[in-house]
């Protein structure tokens, strides 16, 4: 790795001032100026590197970039996006959201890390490789969106109209990095989620309080309905959600428990005394990474300013998500709602579908996981922390499991400050440099594996 460290070295400043033009546009959602000049912008990069590019367009939505480089009798897709959260409140940052600024070693931009970072370290990767050993032995395909932190309505369509172009033996997906204990992390999968209003109405207006005795009220009886979807231990109890949970492997809980899990720390940073039912930390850990949840995120009903009305509302709202695992899809989801809700009377209360995205979680002996690992032990100097999935939920499911690939593996420039969607987002800079070589490495053991 010598010689792929020697080139990276004599390109630091040239790809530092690529990552900052890069990070320079307002690729924010809405945007259409700054979206605009992110797709041209890496079309272009990815046309120097060597790659055939293909704009795919989404119809209403920012293009797709998709570029392939490299040959070999293995393809490995990899994903990543150019949109960026919005950059408010502005007053926070200590530098212009969209003037990329080095600082203690750390560049500090809107997209450094999410997900500009990881987009163009692999484009420059391919480079590196190519300065290094000459032609790819395998094929990379690019995906770079423009719409995933709006929830990537395109994505899964486009899956499907671009299968044969898409599939690949293996696909590396955006976000990873460094933890608080500076242990490199790796994620082999994503929770999907279903987001879900319901809602009730009872009278035409707000009523006066003194007409509870016979008139219906909405937020009690948006309260009842809530009440039947968890028990008291905080289990979900729609009926016939948990038969459709597909368990974890026993394969996938010996890498849990092997993973370290601050849970002291955790709950004296949010101020809770205990995990919910008092877990222990492994308990706690597997239910986070292989359970389903069920979630109010917001309720809304009547007078609820300071001070005092007696008033009986006229409707209430609640918002739920459910993170799901497989082999849960939103569409099931919204059935058992539907079911459950109908079936003790409550189908008066009406249920409106938002984002919805399948859960991915790939076999931990896949090439494409055991290539990352084996990069990470080479590059990083320490033994990987692997989970099965992550926490969140992303779009994985459409370019992995929907495409037949064997295997996704989520591996970035990240580390535990890095701030994403907030002020001052950053990364290291010699994370991101080093992440370069790593991906060098991956390519190299993905193609051989």
């Amino acid at each position: 790795m010598d010689r792929v460290q020697s080139i990276i070295a004599a390109n630091r400043e040239r790809y530092l001032a690529e990552f900052q033009e890069f990070l320079a546009f307002p690729s924010v959602s809405g945007d259409a100026a700054g979206l605009t000049g992110a797709v041209a912008w890496v079309a272009d990069r990815l046309r120097a590197a060597g790659a055939q590019v293909r704009v795919l367009p989404t119809g209403d939505g920012p293009d797709v970039v998709f570029g392939q480089v490299g040959a070999g009798p293995r393809s490995l897709l990899s994903y990543t996006h150019y949109d960026v959260q919005p950059a408010d409140p502005l007053a926070l940052w200590e530098s212009p959201p969209f003037e990329a600024t080095v600082r203690d070693g750390k560049l500090y931009a809107r997209g450094a890390s999410d997900d500009k970072g990881d987009t163009l370290a692999r484009i420059q990767a391919v480079e590196v490789y190519r300065a290094a050993y000459g032609e790819l032995p395998l094929r990379v395909k690019f995906f770079v969106e423009g719409e995933e932190e709006t929830g990537s309505p395109h994505l899964a369509p486009l899956a499907e109209q671009y299968a044969d172009l898409l599939r690949a033996d293996g696909v590396l997906w955006e976000g990873g990095g460094f933890d608080e204990a500076e242990r490199y992390t790796l994620y082999c999968g994503l929770k999907g989620i279903a987001y879900f209003e319901l809602r009730v109405r009872g009278a035409n207006r707000d009523l006066h309080s003194a007409y509870a005795p016979v008139a219906p009220n909405p937020a009690w009886r948006l309260v009842q309905a809530l009440n039947t979807l968890k028990d008291a231990q905080d289990n979900i109890t729609v009926d016939g959600f948990m038969e459709h949970v597909r368990p974890p492997t026993e394969a996938e809980l010996a890498y849990i428990r092997r993973i370290p899990f601050a849970g002291a720390q955790m709950k004296a940073n949010w101020g809770i005394p205990a995990f919910i039912d008092d877990m222990d930390d492994e308990a706690a850990l597997v239910r986070f990474l292989t359970q389903p949840t069920c979630t109010i995120c917001g309720l809304r009903s009547g007078f609820i300013d300071e001070g005092e009305k007696t008033v009986l509302p006229s409707n209430a709202m609640v918002k739920l998500d459910f993170r799901l695992v497989p082999d849960l899809t939103p569409e099931l989801v919204a059935d058992l709602l539907r079911g459950h809700l109908d079936r003790r009377g409550f189908d008066d209360i009406e249920i409106k579908s938002f984002v919805g995205m399948i859960g991915a979680r790939s076999d931990m002996a896949a090439t494409v996981v055991q290539a990352a690992i084996k990069a990470a032990r080479a590059v990083y100097g320490h033994e990987p922390v692997v989970y099965p999935n992550h926490g969140g939920s992303g779009p994985m499911y459409s370019l992995v499991q929907g495409l037949g690939a064997p295997g996704g593996i989520m591996a970035g420039v990240g580390y535990a400050d890095v701030r994403m969607h907030a002020p001052n987002e950053n990364i290291r800079l010699d994370d991101y440099f080093r992440h370069i070589e790593f991906l060098v490495a991956f390519m190299q053991r993905f193609a051989t594996g």
